[in-house]
């Protein structure tokens, strides 16, 4: 069966067609990275992390043909498309340093004359699943850390992004030994055999929350390291000491840029009434001035949504949320997948827009009468990634920092992007397993020995 990806501003436009690869190609593509893990595991920290710089060379040499492609396959806006190659880039960089780093501690032991040490080792072969919406930057923070802890790795992009993930191991494997990154292509069918494979020592999986915890049942149940990132139904509260220019211009692109397809786009805005028609104006303006356009133009914001069922879900949402649409609440008349950014103001606390997140430029507004509230508010639901409150009291930003319910936490900042030397990862239904990135990255995919060496 053939699949294909598509041009979310232009569906006519095929991008890709490949063939998913299966049972079988997955099989043969452990068995292939099985294989080459002794031989990677090997060879000097030097070594690997020189295969990183020149992978992170080569990416940065032909960022124009990753921009081009990344904004046609996926729909993003090309100035955030080159933000993105560029964080590719410096993770490559960054991991080849870490390389390293100190791998391990010694301890006192029991006699003077041996030597007891905690050493960390590779684990094997990785299974890396990977979302659309980031296609280059998110399999390279799985990517690059995994092999620079001498692992090798199988990843499996989302089908929606397959031609930047192919031109990513094209890159790549020039500089690594065979099997060392191999690459498969599909949906469940390719998915679940590298899931399940007893020769897949990690997984590390970006996705939804119901693909999620499936996951996790399988790897879990086979005694396999697991790391799940999901969903994010995250909040920003506008207390009524803020700047509320500053903070309607953060929480515009927080929600809006690149159709509020991030896990950390806000989804909610909680705002303290005595604020709330001031801020709410503000905030309308500054969505409505967003650029929704061709994402190949540099002025472009917003973009398409990735495809016509994730557009119908977000119609879905506002038709079945019960609230007042303030600005936007339709599809644009273009022939790609066009939604205009809306604002929905919400009473009934139970919404779907209050509670689920629809990864959409849709987001809901609340009022609320005091900061606690807000904060109470902003904890309730069941995902906890990012969070951020908007205030210009250094008290309540300590305070209120400290109480929300989030891997993740910003004050007066907004809750999308991510820095890649920091640890990422959410808390409740957002995230299972350990954090990724920056040092967190490293503990995930390698283990701990203890090492006790008498004479």
């Amino acid at each position: 069966m053939t699949m294909e990806s598509i041009n979310p501003h232009r569906p006519s436009d095929r991008v890709a067609r490949f063939e998913p690869a299966g049972p079988d190609g997955v099989e043969s593509s452990i068995t292939r990275a099985g294989e080459a893990f002794g031989e990677w595991s090997a060879q000097t920290a030097i070594a690997r992390g020189t295969a990183l710089r020149q992978i992170a060379d080569d990416i940065e040499g032909r960022a124009g043909e990753f921009a081009e492609l990344m904004v046609r396959e996926v729909g993003k806006p090309l100035a955030e498309t080159q933000q993105e190659i560029g964080r590719a880039v410096s993770i490559f960089r960054y991991h080849a340093q870490m390389a390293l780093a100190p791998n391990g501690l010694t301890y006192p032991a029991a006699d003077a004359s041996s030597w007891l040490m905690e050493k960390r080792f590779p684990l094997g072969v990785c299974g890396l699943l990977t979302p659309w919406n980031f296609p280059i930057a998110i399999p390279v923070w799985k990517l690059a850390p995994a092999l620079a802890c001498g692992n090798t790795a199988v990843l499996k992009p989302a089908p929606q992004a397959t031609a930047t993930a192919q031109l990513l191991h094209e890159i790549a494997k020039k500089h690594l030994p065979e099997g060392v990154f191999e690459l498969v292509t599909g949906d469940a069918e390719t998915g679940e055999p590298l899931v399940d494979n007893p020769g897949v020592a990690a997984v590390s999986f970006t996705g939804s929350v119901p693909v999620g915890h499936e996951i996790a049942k399988r790897v879990a149940g086979r005694g396999a390291k697991l790391q799940c990132e999901m969903g994010g139904q995250n909040p920003s509260v506008v207390l009524a000491d803020a700047d509320l220019d500053k903070a309607a211009a953060a929480i515009a692109f927080a929600t809006m840029g690149y159709a509020g397809q991030k896990c950390t786009a806000t989804s909610r805005v909680i705002i303290e009434s005595s604020v709330y028609g001031a801020f709410k104006d503000k905030l309308v303006t500054a969505v409505e001035e967003m650029g929704v356009e061709d994402p190949s133009r540099e002025t472009c914001k917003v973009g398409p949504l990735i495809e016509e069922a994730a557009r119908q879900n977000a119609l879905d949402a506002i038709q079945d949320s019960g609230g007042n649409v303030v600005t936007g609440g339709s599809p644009l008349d273009a022939e790609g997948f066009y939604i205009a950014p809306t604002l929905v103001e919400i009473e009934d606390r139970s919404s779907v827009l209050a509670k689920e997140e629809v990864f959409a430029p849709v987001v809901a507004l609340l009022e609320v009468g005091s900061p606690d509230e807000g904060i109470a508010l902003a904890n309730d639901v069941r995902f906890g990634l990012v969070a951020a409150v908007f205030t210009s009291d250094l008290g309540r930003a300590m305070e209120y920092s400290g109480k929300l319910e989030a891997g993740l936490v910003r004050v007066n900042a907004p809750t999308s992007g991510v820095d890649f030397h920091a640890p990422f990862g959410g808390s409740k239904e957002s995230s299972i397993g350990p954090r990724e990135q920056g040092l967190a990255a490293r503990d995930f995919f390698t283990e701990s020995r203890t090492l006790l060496i008498s004479p």
